[in-house]
């Protein structure tokens, strides 16, 4: 059974929140701006830097597509893992 310690889920905050912030957009805005199954309590997670699957990612990074259609971001605007 492979250990998975808080050291390697636990990232850190990740530049997806200062992304949020400087825009004004709350977990909320982002849930309501996703076209696919989104929670809040996956928003909070990847702000929060929970690490997340690719799949995950990209749904986080579509919604803010969605919510910012004027920006484009890639996955590496967004997490730093």
């Amino acid at each position: 059974m492979k250990d998975h310690s808080k050291e390697t889920n636990d990232l850190g905050v990740q530049p997806l929140d200062a992304l949020m912030t400087q825009h004004g957009l709350s977990n909320h805005a982002l849930v309501a701006a996703s076209t696919e199954q989104l929670s809040h309590k996956r928003v909070q997670k990847a702000r929060q830097g929970r690490r997340l699957t690719p799949k995950a990612k990209t749904k986080i990074l579509n919604a803010l597509h969605n919510a910012l259609p004027e920006k484009k971001f890639a996955h590496r605007d967004l997490f730093n893992y």
